[in-house]
């Protein structure tokens, strides 16, 4: 017998039983994969009290060296700044702008981000970016506060900026899940810190979803607010333990959680170990949040839903809106995260615009991309995404930031021999950000008035709870508390039994590791044809089923429950909410300065309409000419980019100055399409030999992104006309705006 791997194995068994050769080969095999299972939960447990017995534990894949300690700042947080290492063979451009990698404390520890090569970190380093890491330690500082941390986030950056003066941009920051939000409040008190903002998976609107899906938006109504986490970071002795966030995950997918996870493991014995393993050292490395952190958190952000009202005002009194950023936001979710949909991530923008063109009066610009099937760790985790959403988006962090103010879609197709102009695609996939309108954002689905009409009232009625635990329960459970009672409740939590029941320190599992090496020695796989395993295959499929139909149930009936409560009139009379009101509570409040603002900006840009020169005539053409595409293709802006590299180092224009004039031409356009068009002539030098490499220059742009269509090439025409020295500097045609892409019209992404 050569191996005994296959039908061959059969061999062993006597003669007398052939006729139950498949059950006994599969009893063998699976008593082999019952023994392997426990020493894996009995390796992933004794790494789990090596975790905890670590003062700084984090799963990073890299090499990483401590610039910035949060805890000797003058508001002490447990929060540092750290630089990546790059790998061996990994080459850095020290003039392109630094990334800021900052991981979510959302129970878990750090690193995330970061846990191997194809991650957000990997591809960051494949663009030649510098890259910084904000990480955080298991144990809060004694008091810290959201607005510390938002502190020492902002100390953190302006540290990586005085790092890297030669820079072309400010850094770009990557704030995953929980981190977002974050990120998302320092750019609105200190916008001129940041280039680029990534939220990937990060909740923005809370209340936002649609009936039917995601019921985790309803728990903070049926639990009765947010009492509760008072109540468990009093026993706490004020902390708050993150394996209670992590059980929130767990329970959205109880198939996974129950089943699948360990099964996956037990049916692919010989090769899954390895990276179960990997993974549960981030998933099992609970921290703790400080008291005070955690309650702002859900009383602000998760019941209140107050960040994207500008409800929440920051440490000097000023309310924080996200109309105060200045760097382009770009979100990234997905369809298949069930903690964070689309429409959390997404319905901020409804909630502070009535249309495009008032994004577009705040100087902003927001980029959106929805994976059609990643889960919400996915995003982070996945190495298909991280070679393609976050592969591209650091690869063409310069064209986000140039990109002209308003509503961009990005779409990925993949790279082919068909593709035109392959040379400038950076990697797989081609980036195209297409324009869109808050009718998309409207078309994911999303609450109507009476929805945030009965959120408004769980959040009246959370309200109402946290001052009735604070007045009669509060005392006596913190009189009770103190740190030996917490230390126990945090050992006792099922999450951490699971890991510790394995570990080394049941003596019962001293004999596991001797018996799994004689199994590995001796071990006979049972063939993939075996009748009993495929009835173990459909065995799994149905628990997965029964679990998954469970889960369905559970989930109506919670929205049912909190649909009918908080859609009482009763309940939103007494509370103070007016069931009648078609009035959308929560909603940002316009600024009568604003207005007044862009009226100044809007007549400045009018009255130097003719102002410039050859650059601005060609910028403002390549825009003019650009627009009936109603996209911007990667392609463009990498043709656009070597034609400024290529230039003196005397005349090139730095990216911050290509940026601001990008954007000056755009409004120009935007304000007095006509009278922009007709002042081109007069910007444009008198030699015929300048406005013709001028015109090539243009042409090679525009041509970049493949087939040109005969809108775009009317533009041309009309634009070339423009540049012809022999015309009369007046009289330009006109052109209609182009009509802005709809999805059902675009290419699909692969």
């Amino acid at each position: 017998m050569s191996d005994a791997r296959g039908p061959e194995s059969k061999d062993d068994v006597p003669p007398i039983f052939g006729g139950f050769a498949p059950a006994i080969e599969y009893m063998t095999d699976a008593a082999q994969r019952s023994l392997l299972f426990l020493d894996v939960m009995r390796q992933r447990g004794n790494a789990f009290r090596e975790r905890a017995a670590q003062k700084a534990p984090h799963v990073l894949d890299y090499q990483v060296e401590l610039v910035v300690d949060g805890r000797t700042l003058e508001r002490p947080v447990n929060y540092a700044l750290t630089r990546v290492v790059p790998p061996a063979g990994v080459e850095i451009d020290p003039t392109r702008r630094p990334f800021v990698v900052v991981d979510p404390r959302a129970g878990h520890g750090p690193g995330i981000g970061g846990f191997k090569s194809d991650s957000e970190i990997g591809v960051i380093f494949k663009a030649g970016h510098p890259c910084y890491f904000i990480g955080f330690l298991p144990e809060p500082m004694p008091g810290q506060t959201i607005a510390d941390i938002a502190r020492a986030e902002a100390a953190f950056l302006e540290k990586v900026i005085a790092l890297h003066p030669d820079a072309d941009g400010k850094p770009a920051v990557i704030g995953n899940c929980q981190a977002g939000w974050a990120i998302m409040m320092v750019a609105a008190i200190r916008p001129e810190l940041f280039g680029p903002i990534i939220a990937a998976g990060s909740p923005l609107s809370y209340w936002a979803g649609v009936h039917g899906k995601n019921p985790m938006r309803y728990s903070g109504g049926l639990l009765g607010g947010s009492w509760l986490t008072a109540l468990t970071s009093d026993l706490g002795n004020g902390k708050f333990d993150g394996a209670w966030l992590v059980q929130n995950f767990e329970n959205q997918n109880p198939a996974n959680t129950l089943w699948t996870k360990q099964y996956n493991l037990y049916s692919k014995i010989d090769t899954e170990a390895p990276r179960y393993l990997d993974f549960e050292r981030w998933w099992g490395g609970h921290v703790n949040l400080d008291a005070e952190e955690i309650q702002f958190i859900v009383d602000e952000l998760f019941v209140g839903n107050n960040l994207a009202s500008g409800h929440i005002k920051a440490a000097d009194g000023t309310a924080i809106d996200f109309r105060s950023i200045r760097s382009p936001i770009v979100v990234f979710c997905s369809k298949g995260d069930n903690i964070t949909p689309p429409q959390q991530a997404l319905g901020w923008i409804l909630d502070l615009y009535g249309d495009v063109d008032e994004i577009r009066s705040y100087g902003q610009t927001i980029v959106y991309t929805i994976h059609e099937s990643a889960g919400h760790l996915g995003i982070f985790v996945s190495s298909g995404v991280a070679r393609k959403e976050h592969g591209e988006f650091s690869s063409n962090i310069d064209l986000i930031d140039t990109l002209p103010p308003g509503l961009y879609e990005a779409v990925f197709t993949a790279k082919t021999a068909d593709t035109d102009n392959p040379d400038l695609v950076s990697g797989e996939w081609v980036m195209r950000c297409e324009t869109r309108t808050l009718d998309d954002i409207r078309a994911l689905g999303g609450n109507d008035a009476a929805d945030d009409r009965r959120f408004a009232t769980a959040a009246r009625v959370s309200e109402i709870n946290l001052a009735l635990y604070r007045s009669y329960v509060q005392p006596l459970v913190r009189a009770m508390a103190n740190p030996q009672m917490a230390d126990w409740l945090r050992r006792m939590h099922l999450l951490r039994l699971q890991y510790e029941i394995f570990s080394n320190a049941n003596p019962f599992m001293a004999q596991v590791a001797a018996a799994a090496d004689k199994v590995r020695a001796e071990r006979k796989p049972v063939d993939a044809n075996n009748p009993f395993r495929a009835i173990q295959e459909v065995m799994s499929k149905q628990i997965v089923t029964a679990l998954d139909a469970w889960r369905d149930a559970s989930e109506r009936l919670s929205e049912q429950a909190f649909l009918s409560i908080y859609g009482s009139p009763t309940l939103q009379r007494a509370v103070g909410i007016d069931p009648e009101s078609d009035e959308r509570p929560r909603r940002a409040a316009k600024s009568p300065l604003h207005k007044q603002f862009l009226e100044q900006r809007i007549a400045e840009l009018k009255s130097r309409i003719g102002e410039g020169g050859l650059r601005e005539a060609l910028v403002r053409a390549t825009i003019y000419t650009g627009a009936a595409r109603a996209s911007v293709d990667e392609r463009g802006f990498e043709a656009i980019r070597r034609i400024r590299l290529a230039k003196s180092e005397a005349s090139r224009l730095t990216l911050a100055e290509f940026k601001k004039l990008v954007r000056e031409q755009f409004f120009m356009l935007l304000i007095d399409q006509d009278a922009a068009l007709n002042a081109i002539p007069a910007l444009l030098p008198d030699s015929a030999e300048e406005r013709r490499k001028a015109l090539e220059i243009l042409r090679e742009v525009i041509s970049a992104a493949g087939e040109i269509t005969p809108q775009v090439r009317a533009r041309l025409d009309q634009v070339s006309d423009l540049f012809d020295p022999n015309r009369p500097r007046s009289n330009v045609s006109k052109m209609p705006a182009p009509e802005p892409a709809r999805k059902s019209n675009r290419p699909q992404a692969s």
